[in-house]
């Protein structure tokens, strides 16, 4: 995907501060951290969205679940993080390459759904 940010950060033609990189995926410090601790997971191939992910797609899938604990802890989040998968526009998802947000921090995180 040419217009692609992620595509091009994979490319090396936009830096970023990265944690982890194997020939499958990608780990990178957000540029807009909602957290002490907030970084992107991405999959070298590009996938729009987990809502265009196939059976072909479980390995990829299952590597990035399981790296997510792992650089979680290495980042200092021992104790706990949030994961987040942003799917499609009504789901908030900014950026159509498929990613997960590893948020977290020292203080417990603020909910997520108000009830009223």
């Amino acid at each position: 995907m040419d217009n692609c940010i992620f595509c091009k950060i994979i490319k090396k033609e936009i830096p970023a501060n990265k944690l982890y990189e194997d020939e499958h995926v990608l780990a990178f410090h957000d540029i807009h951290p909602a957290a002490p601790v907030h970084f992107l997971l991405i999959p070298k191939l590009h996938v729009d969205s987990l809502a265009d992910v196939d059976d072909n797609h479980q390995n990829l899938l299952g590597r990035m679940l399981i790296l997510a604990p792992r650089l979680a802890k290495e980042q200092g989040c021992a104790e706990g993080f949030r994961t987040i998968i942003n799917t499609g526009r009504i789901g908030g998802q900014e950026v159509f390459h498929l990613h997960i947000h590893i948020i977290g921090g020292h203080q417990r995180l603020p909910g997520m759904i108000h009830q009223e």
